[in-house]
């Protein structure tokens, strides 16, 4: 007897649809095929060693199961629920008019329990496309795949629920998520504030530039200085993800298989920050599987690479790529990958190998050699991409015991915000554009063109200070932000002094100069 059921197979973010064609006839073998991997062939005899475990027997015949399309690789063990359901509808305990309504995915143990699976949301919305009725998913799974609308998504414990829903023995209910207020409940709740952090108010405001215009950031500070500190909480100032923006980053993650147990969407922006031994694999993504790395993952977020020289050189080349196209291209023998990688890039370092360059508490026993071949780990056309470059000083036990509260993250959140619907207005119908940091040329020129005094003075303090070509681009986009910070129409000349003073890594004198 014939019987299918369907399942997807994901490739990047996309899933395509799995039609599980399973046979009996008289006879002893077993085949498969339909170019799946180890872990889906391997699905039999979880499948044979189960079912029994739950009170279902298959008889020893003549079994063929093909997943078609042939051509496309199914990997994962996400095929071992619809292969047992088409087993049992191929011996007949299930009526196999019944199966063209649902889409299946799950893992079976030996005792016939469904355990969680990788990328139920991308299968989730492929089963709405297809129009199936439902989607049967693992119960830990339920949550994630009920965000998807016009879609009965049902969380089974064990392959036994399954088929007594199947065959109409008992009834379900389907998990039901209020989208809406899962995505708007925890947007704001952070555990970590600004207002926990005494003074270094020209590092905060950097910060909050950076977050109003969507710029790329590196600290350059000694050690203890609370460079980590302050970048730990920039998503508490960063404008709150749209729905859109929301969906897409918790595909990622669910892909990724991130997401923990029972959540349904991501609501804040991701903040990534991997160890300085992380690989050109795990940083940008691969694997024979072709999984997200980290700049994926950090997709509408921050990625925060902590003690920057520590990485190895040809780690951070790989950023060059994400970060000027905002999306990372992975490639295969067989197939191409694209995930979206739009975020915020911070870093920090420390100013010299030992640490303490221009620190007035300790001395520095670098000399200027070692301290440009320390700087020169960081490549130019990665700096290239850091509109913002700021300088940190440690503070002194005075300065701390008597600095005020600072300033709480929900006070610099609503500047950043309105200056981000400024932006929003100023972009509106131009493709792949929200914020002055992703402006061109083109655009730089017809946003944020200095008037003649701020012409001059931009000048001046490119010749004085021995800045690079580099630097004058950034610095326009740089007071662009600066300017809608002020609600200002146009940028002058204060706006061009503040992003002037953002570019100390372009310093041509930057190694023989105190802090």
């Amino acid at each position: 007897m014939l019987a299918k059921t369907f399942c997807a197979a994901v490739v990047g973010l996309e899933a395509t649809t799995i039609t599980v064609e399973v046979n009996m006839a008289p006879g002893v073998m077993y085949h498969m095929s339909g170019l799946a991997d180890t872990a889906v062939r391997e699905s039999y005899d979880r499948i044979c060693a189960a079912l029994p475990n739950v009170g279902y027997k298959i008889p020893v015949t003549n079994l063929t199961i093909n997943l078609s399309p042939a051509d496309i690789r199914k990997e994962g063990s996400s095929y071992d629920l619809p292969i047992a359901i088409g087993m049992l509808a191929a011996n007949g305990n299930i009526r196999v008019d019944q199966l063209e309504h649902f889409m299946l995915v799950g893992e079976m143990g030996l005792d016939g329990r469904l355990k969680p699976i990788r990328a139920a949301l991308p299968i989730a919305i492929r089963a709405r496309k297809e129009k199936f009725r439902a989607l049967i998913v693992p119960k830990e799974n339920a949550r994630e795949a009920a965000v998807v609308n016009d879609l009965e998504v049902y969380g089974m414990e064990s392959v036994s629920d399954v088929v007594k829903l199947l065959s109409g023995a008992a009834t379900y209910e389907p998990t039901i998520v209020n989208t809406r207020k899962e995505f708007y409940e925890h947007q704001y709740s952070f555990d970590l504030d600004y207002a926990d952090v005494r003074g270094q108010e020209n590092v905060k405001r950097a910060l909050e530039v950076a977050a109003a215009g969507g710029h790329n950031l590196i600290m350059i500070g000694p050690p203890g200085s609370g460079k980590s500190m302050m970048a730990k909480r920039l998503p508490s100032i960063l404008p709150p993800l749209t729905l859109a923006e929301s969906l897409e980053t918790t595909q990622i993650h669910s892909v990724a298989g991130k997401l923990s147990s029972g959540t349904s969407l991501i609501s804040q922006r991701p903040f990534r920050s991997p160890h300085h031994t992380i690989s050109q694999v795990g940083l940008c993504g691969g694997t024979a599987n072709a999984q997200p790395g980290e700049v994926s993952l950090a997709h509408n977020g921050v990625l925060f690479l902590d003690e920057l020289t520590e990485f190895s050189k040809q780690t951070l080349e790989v950023l060059r790529q994400p970060l000027e196209d905002r999306k990372i291209t992975i490639s295969r023998a067989k197939f191409t990958v694209e995930y979206p990688s739009s975020f915020m890039f911070v870093a920090s370092m420390n100013p010299c190998p030992c640490g303490y360059y221009g620190d007035p508490t300790h001395n520095c026993v670098c000399t200027p050699g070692q301290i440009q071949r320390y700087m020169g780990k960081v490549s130019g056309p990665l700096l290239d991409r850091i509109d913002i470059q700021c300088e940190i000083s440690a503070l002194s036990f005075d300065d701390i015991s008597k600095a005020s509260p600072g300033e709480p993250s929900s006070a610099i959140r609503e500047r950043v915000i309105k200056a981000r619907a400024i932006q929003d207005e100023r972009f509106r119908g131009v493709r792949g554009v929200y914020c002055n940091a992703q402006m061109s040329e083109r655009m730089i020129h017809q946003y944020a063109e200095p008037d003649e005094k701020s012409l001059q003075l931009l000048r001046l303090g490119m010749e004085r200070l021995k800045l690079s070509a580099r630097a004058y681009n950034r610095i326009l986009k740089v007071s662009r932000t600066i300017a809608d910070l002020e609600g200002s129409e146009h940028v002058e000349s204060r706006h061009i002094a503040e992003a002037i003073g953002y570019r100390n890594l372009d310093r041509g004198d930057w190694a023989e100069r105190g802090m």
